[in-house]
């Protein structure tokens, strides 16, 4: 049993409507944390999502046995409503309204304050956390943040069309628990790759998903969600994967890539391996490195996350170029999938903002 609860709620959405989510969490009166979550909304308004983090957060609150609770939002709006100094006009929040004072009812005492956004952070990163992997989300009592439950690992699936290399360095990061993460599957475009059986001798559901197996593109990629959804997956890592699918909704901006080049510069098809070396080379480029992005429908052309440098020396050949630029890689995707794990990106158009 809680006593007393201090609770910070947040609620928002990316459209108005659009996608949304309502996050809440608790602390005691030193600051430690006790729970919390953040619910995934598929469509709804900035305000009906304040709302449902309130609503969520006292129902919470409750089970907990709180006595009494001191709630803390940055909308000012439904702050007022709450205490009575302006009414509640919209039909559509007036339920959500009434539900809220009746729980605040059921307490010995309660305060609801409004906080500016940027003392309201935790809450409001558990939402947007929630918003970026499309699902519930849930804050341990040791303050991070996981993908389901608290201390879940998130979920990555890996596509890939070779020797499975960056699967690989993954695969290592993860066992030296440097990555709060586990592949629950792994999807190849090719049968007969070095990538299948390193996977498979991992003991990784491996799947085949051939494109010339399906009459056009629209087929294959749906067939390649299904198995994404199946495994429950949060995030997509292609790793050396050659094949052009079409990302679908569930997955914007939940699909990494990493190509072997500073992009915008040596991107597009054909630009994959040694083909992009041989051209930084040709160049006469002084300096080369590998850049992580989220994948949209064109190659090469989604919003940069992580990018990392190396010297490109006049004695290179395309062979010792790769290898220093696959010693960047080996930094750069973990630190990319490490930041999606924290909730720390967000999308503004063709921007990742990297939150401190």
């Amino acid at each position: 049993m809680q006593e007393h609860v201090i609770i910070h709620t947040d609620g928002g959405c990316r459209g108005n409507p659009g996608p949304g989510a309502a996050a809440y969490v608790f602390t005691d009166r030193n600051g430690t944390t006790i729970a919390g979550k953040a619910q995934f909304l598929a469509k709804t308004t900035n305000n009906v999502a304040e709302y449902s983090a309130l609503v969520n957060a006292l129902e919470a609150a409750c089970e907990l046995g709180a006595e009494s609770i001191e709630v803390f939002s940055d909308s000012q709006l439904m702050v007022r409503q709450i205490n009575g100094q302006y009414k509640v006009k919209n039909a559509g929040l007036k339920e959500l309204y009434l539900t809220c004072m009746g729980r605040l009812a059921g307490f010995a005492s309660w305060r609801v304050s409004h906080i500016p956004r940027d003392k309201n952070q935790r809450a409001d990163e558990l939402a947007n956390r929630a918003l970026d992997l499309k699902r519930d989300v849930a804050l341990s009592t040791q303050g991070t943040q996981g993908a389901g439950d608290a201390g879940d690992k998130i979920r990555l699936g890996v596509l890939l069309s070779g020797g499975g290399t960056t699967m690989i360095n993954i695969q290592k990061q993860i066992h030296a628990g440097k990555l709060n993460a586990e592949i629950v599957v792994v999807i190849s475009s090719l049968s007969n790759v070095r990538g299948v059986a390193l996977a498979k001798k991992m003991g990784l559901e491996t799947k085949i998903v051939r494109r010339k197996d399906f009459p056009d593109i629209e087929r294959f990629s749906e067939s390649i969600k299904e198995v994404l959804v199946a495994a429950e997956v949060d995030l997509v890592v292609q790793a050396g994967w050659l094949c052009l699918w079409h990302i679908p909704e569930k997955y914007e901006n939940r699909v990494m890539n990493i190509h072997p080049a500073l992009l915008p510069s040596f991107g597009g098809q054909g630009m994959w391996g040694h083909h992009v070396h041989e051209a930084v080379l040709k160049k006469g480029c002084k300096v080369s490195g590998c850049t992580v992005h989220f994948c949209t429908n064109e190659y090469d052309k989604g919003p940069i996350i992580v990018q990392r440098s190396c010297p490109a020396k006049d004695s290179d050949d395309g062979e010792t170029l790769a290898a220093r630029v696959f010693q960047e890689e080996c930094l750069a995707y973990p630190e990319a999938i490490r930041l999606f794990a924290e909730g720390r990106l967000i999308v503004q158009g063709d921007i990742v903002r990297i939150r401190e």
